[in-house]
């Protein structure tokens, strides 16, 4: 793997009232979204949201396994100081 590049797995939970870190259960977070599961756009709410809370561009976030599920896994190119467990923790520390 390439430095800087982080890789999380996420549940989403799409139809949701607002878009927001919903907490973490067994090392995966939990993550509600406000897009329907249709055409993509659960996906594309899930990256413009990480980005939005990470504060890097949406094209430095990638979903790599699990297009069509709600277990994903989520790449994101980030700061070579950058680990699995500092970005979890700063997810977190945004959940709602």
């Amino acid at each position: 793997m390439k430095p800087g590049l982080v890789r999380l797995s996420v549940q989403v939970v799409p139809n949701a009232r607002k878009s927001e870190v919903a907490g973490e259960i067994d090392g995966v977070l939990r993550i509600r979204l406000q897009a329907q599961p249709i055409e993509g756009r659960a996906n594309e709410e899930l990256v413009r949201l990480l980005a939005k809370l990470l504060g890097v561009s949406k094209s430095s976030v990638q979903v790599v396994q699990g297009l069509s599920a709600r277990r994903k896994v989520i790449e994101i190119q980030c700061g070579s100081g950058a680990d699995a467990h500092s970005i979890r923790q700063a997810l977190l520390g945004q959940a709602g």
